[in-house]
């Protein structure tokens, strides 16, 4: 689990984003700068169609800015290729989504390890971890079941697990309490935070939960495609 040191984790430069919709053009993010220090906790949040989401994808390297910059750690990763943005996908980002995205014929032990085999890692090294993560996010008990026996609450827990297992310098979730009730909201956003505090986890977390965001240390507003 990471250590904040405080320098700047991820930072965009005059972020634009164009699509096109049909022959029309359509500008979603209109030259959106920000930073994100290392161990924040920061909530991205803004109405439907505002661009937060398209925000979180570009600082997350899996949309590329139509121009702009987005610098990991001071390397800017907006013009990699899409071999190299994969490579620093797996081994420095990690995602979390609304849905879990598990595979369903494997175990939790098995979905929470296969980005480090997709990454050809040696397992064996990585049993500490393993046990150390599903303590945190409380599945010791439930290692061996499969997605379908498990709540919905456990699968998203499961899902951040998997995000957190390769060890990444930023944790980045899209409406992690999206498809869950308030009360398993809650519990998931009370697991982040926690992450967050004891381990100086830097997440960042694109919500319309005004009460998920209370989680964090900061908020941006995107409204229309710029900070608002």
């Amino acid at each position: 689990m990471k250590q904040s040191t405080g320098g700047v984790a991820v930072e965009g430069r005059h972020i634009i984003k164009n699509f096109r919709i049909g022959n029309t053009p359509t500008k979603v993010l209109k030259d959106i700068s920000l930073q994100v220090m290392q161990g924040e906790f920061v909530s991205i949040m803004g109405p439907s169609g505002s661009g937060k989401s398209t925000l979180l994808y570009i600082l997350g390297g899996l949309d590329t800015p139509t121009s702009g910059h987005v610098l990991l750690n001071g390397t800017d990763i907006s013009r990699f290729g899409d071999e190299k943005m994969s490579r620093i996908r797996r081994q420095k980002i990690g995602f979390v989504f609304q849905f879990y995205n598990l595979i369903p014929n494997l175990n939790v032990e098995e979905n929470i390890m296969l980005p480090l085999l997709l990454d050809g890692k040696k397992m064996g090294g990585y049993r500490k971890q393993l046990e150390q993560i599903l303590e945190i996010v409380g599945l010791s008990d439930r290692r061996r079941h499969t997605p379908r026996e498990l709540s919905g609450g456990q699968q998203q827990r499961v899902a951040i697990a998997r995000a957190l297992i390769g060890n990444p310098e930023i944790l980045f979730a899209d409406e992690p309490t999206g498809n869950l009730d308030s009360k398993t909201g809650a519990e998931i956003m009370t697991l982040l935070r926690e992450i967050n505090r004891t381990s100086g986890q830097t997440i960042i977390m694109v919500t319309h939960s005004p009460e998920a965001a209370q989680s964090s240390s900061r908020v941006i507003h995107v409204q229309d495609g710029v900070i608002s």
